[in-house]
């Protein structure tokens, strides 16, 4: 019984840090990322489809992305999306590649998105600290109505604790790394 409550924490934790990064890849850095683009959704007759699914992106130079629609009728729509999105990119084409210059970032700007890594951070330990407190709860409840032993109960406590200890610190070192990218130069 407890073994599978913190098993179920474990998994929802771990589900939390998939999110977490997935978030991040999102947040531009100084270099070209086609990570950057995942979110960007672009109206295929009709359909918001990702931008990956229109097209080729590639990074030819650290400060440039490319896109090569499959379909050369779409490369309004996508360079529509990409100013849409609201990432500060001024994309310009051909006729046939959209290409879309990667500015190099302010100090400003770079302490601004350290700070919303920081609070992207923040709000991910708070869903690992409320899946403690659920997992705990639980645990309690098992106890009470007498389906583990007290002594279970504190050990599974413990584990609960060590779990969430473990993946606050891994939230610290993505974060980490995220910080450093960004501030890179």
């Amino acid at each position: 019984m407890g073994a599978a409550v913190v098993k179920d924490m474990k998994d929802k934790m771990e589900k939390t840090i998939q999110h977490y990064k997935e978030e991040l890849k999102t947040i531009r850095t100084g270099r070209a990322s086609i990570s950057m683009f995942d979110n960007i959704r672009v109206d295929y007759y009709g359909t918001p489809t990702p931008l990956s699914g229109v097209g080729t992106l590639s990074s030819p130079e650290p400060r440039l992305i490319t896109v090569a629609p499959w379909d050369t009728s779409m490369i309004n729509p996508i360079e529509k999306a990409i100013q849409n999105a609201n990432m500060g990119f001024n994309p310009s084409n051909d006729g046939k590649i959209i290409r879309i210059p990667v500015p190099q970032l302010t100090e400003e700007r770079r302490k601004d998105l350290v700070k919303h890594v920081k609070k992207v951070a923040e709000d991910t330990k708070v869903a690992i600290r409320n899946l403690r407190r659920e997992s705990n709860d639980r645990i309690k409840k098992l106890e009470k109505d007498k389906e583990i032993s007290e002594d279970d109960g504190k050990k599974f406590i413990e584990q609960i604790q060590t779990a969430t200890d473990d993946f606050i610190k891994k939230v610290d070192v993505i974060t980490g790394e995220k910080e450093k990218e960004i501030m890179e130069i």
